[in-house]
């Protein structure tokens, strides 16, 4: 039989005598707080059964999912993110990417959150995170250099073709946004040379696309996104990622949520009322 301990602990609370229930509560408390802990070993039935009961619950609540980096080297911004995108399962099981405008690099992730590969990137040669309204739409010719920009946000993706016939990774439709492989039609840009580059200064120069390398594309990020959408997150460089994606550090959602435990279990039983 499942056994449950918050709730024998609460139940036997229940039948006690009520001069003794103040001095009980007290005890109660630290037991469950204790499993979360593994401050306290208690057995009411079978130890076996008891921990195969807790375990799973347990360390849903005390240990946070964590993106998993192979060992990339990234931003402690990016594992922020990633980190909160895997314990929320804000990407809904889809693959996804970072875009790290900061350092110019991208991270692509499997459904799980494993990563899959990172690559150096070019992204818009203005620095902001908003688009400009309705720029979608205007020719290339009409857009100034300020207005320029990748913006910042969480985007559904989806592999296409544009209007060449070339494969690319649809990001933000409306805004013509896209990630593809590194455009070569004007050498005069030297846009293969700035990839190579060790740093992320020059790597600004497109009209707001994200160019990452031709091989990479195709190798990592066309098997990423192929028979499935997934979901882009551009990292913001002006505004905090928390206020773009509501986003939260786990290692502190797991404590809230420790801390919480003991009472809402008290208070789901009817047992305490205020």
């Amino acid at each position: 039989m499942t056994t449950n301990w918050t709730r024998i602990a609460l139940h036997l609370l229940a039948k006690l005598p009520h001069q003794r229930l103040a001095s009980v509560r007290s005890v109660v408390a630290i037991i469950v707080k204790g499993f979360c802990f593994g401050l306290l070993a208690i057995s009411f039935t079978s130890p076996q059964a008891s921990a195969a009961d807790d375990a799973a619950p347990l360390s849903i609540l005390c240990h946070p999912k964590r993106a998993n980096f192979e060992r990339e080297p990234s931003s402690d911004e990016v594992r922020y993110v990633a980190d909160w995108i895997v314990d929320s399962d804000d990407n809904r099981s889809m693959p996804f990417a970072i875009v790290d405008k900061k350092d110019a690099k991208v991270f692509i992730f499997d459904a799980a959150g494993r990563l899959r590969g990172a690559a150096p990137l070019l992204l818009g040669l203005a620095r902001g995170d908003d688009a400009v309204p309705g720029i979608g739409k205007r020719a290339l010719s009409s857009i100034r250099p300020e207005e320029r920009t990748t913006p910042a946000g969480r985007f559904v993706a989806a592999l296409d073709r544009n209007l060449h016939g070339r494969e690319i990774l649809w990001v933000d439709y409306d805004g013509a946004i896209s990630m593809h492989p590194v455009l070569t039609t004007r050498p005069e840009e030297r846009r293969l040379q700035r990839l190579a580059t060790p740093t992320p200064n020059d790597n600004r120069i497109s009209y707001g696309c994200i160019n990452v390398p031709a091989k990479f594309f195709e190798n990592v990020v066309r098997p990423a996104f192929t028979g499935t959408n997934g979901i882009v997150y551009v990292l913001p460089e002006i505004r905090m990622a928390r206020e773009v994606f509501a986003s939260y550090d786990v290692e502190e959602h797991a404590r809230l949520q420790a801390s919480s435990q003991p009472v809402s279990a008290q208070v789901d039983s009817g047992i305490v009322r205020h």
